[in-house]
C-alpha cells in the first residue's frame, strides 16, 4: 500500500516538466493518470508539505520545497558549488551565456547559467533538458558516454532546426573530432541565431562528469578565444573537484 501511495504521489509530481510548468488539478489527474478524487488529496498533501504551491489563478505549479531538496542533490552541491566561481569568471570574460551541463540519460541537464548580454535566443534554462545531438555542451557529453548511450542516442536524432544534424555518420565524425579537438560546436541546431562551444569538465580520474559551454550568435571570429576562455575555467573547475575529492 504505501509503495503504491509514494507511486501516486511521485505521479503527481512527474506530471510537471519543462512544457507544462502549471497545471490545474484536472490536467495534474490526467497527466498522472489518477482519479480526480485520488489527484485531489495527494495534491492537497503535496502543498500542505511545499513540494507544490498555488497560484490565484487556481493552478499549481513545482514549489519552494522541491528547490530547496534539490539543491541537495551532489550534481547541485558539490558540482555547483566548485563551478560557480569559474563561471562569473567566464561570463565576465565574455559576457556572453554560459552554460553548465551534466549528462542525464540521452539529454543535457543544465544545471547552472548565466545570461549573456548579447540578444542571442537561448532555449536552455536551469534544470531544463536538451537533446544531446542538438547542443554543444550535450555533443561533449555524448562523445565521453559509454557505448550504449550513444546508440540510444543515435537511435533518437530528432531534427529541432533545419541545422540539427541528424545524419549518424555526421554525428559520429563530429564525436571523434570532440574527443580529438577537446571542444564541439554547434550552428543554431538548437535555435535559429544561436551558435555554441563547449569543453569537457573532468574530475575525480580524468572522467568527465560535466560539459561547459558558451552560446553566442556566431563563433566564426571568436571560437579560438573562447575555446581558451572555456579550458581555463574548465581546469579550474576541475582542480576545485580533485581538491574537494581528496578531502573527503
Amino acid at each position: 500500500m504505501a509503495a503504491s501511495v509514494t507511486s501516486r504521489a511521485l505521479a503527481v509530481l512527474g506530471a510537471f516538466d519543462p512544457d507544462h510548468r502549471s497545471l490545474s488539478l484536472s490536467e495534474i489527474g490526467r497527466r498522472a493518470g489518477l482519479p480526480l478524487a485520488t489527484a485531489h488529496r495527494l495534491v492537497g498533501e503535496l502543498h500542505a508539505w511545499g513540494a507544490l504551491a498555488r497560484r490565484p489563478s487556481g493552478e499549481y505549479v513545482i514549489g519552494r520545497r522541491m528547490w530547496d531538496l534539490g539543491l541537495l542533490a551532489p550534481v547541485q552541491s558539490g558540482l555547483r558549488e566548485a563551478a560557480s566561481p569559474f563561471l562569473y569568471d567566464l561570463y565576465g570574460a565574455t559576457l556572453a551565456t554560459v552554460h553548465l551541463a551534466v549528462r542525464d540519460g540521452c539529454e543535457a541537464l543544465y544545471v547552472d547559467r548565466l545570461s549573456g548580454h548579447e540578444s542571442v535566443p537561448v532555449v536552455s534554462t536551469i534544470g531544463s533538458r536538451l537533446p544531446l545531438h542538438a547542443t554543444g555542451v550535450g555533443k561533449v557529453l555524448l562523445a565521453y558516454a559509454p557505448d550504449e548511450v550513444r546508440q540510444e542516442a543515435f537511435g533518437r536524432l530528432v531534427r529541432v532546426t533545419p541545422y540539427t544534424v541528424t545524419q549518424p555518420a555526421r554525428l559520429a565524425e563530429q564525436l571523434r573530432k570532440v574527443r580529438i579537438d577537446g571542444f564541439a560546436t554547434t550552428a543554431e541546431e538548437m535555435s535559429a541565431g544561436a551558435s555554441s562551444i563547449a569543453v569537457p569538465v573532468r574530475g575525480k580520474g580524468d572522467d568527465v562528469v560535466a560539459a561547459l559551454g558558451i552560446v553566442v550568435a556566431d563563433l566564426r571570429r571568436e571560437q579560438a578565444r573562447l575555446v581558451a576562455a572555456l579550458r581555463v575555467a574548465s581546469s579550474g573547475i576541475s582542480r576545485t573537484l580533485g581538491l574537494s575529492s581528496s578531502g573527503d
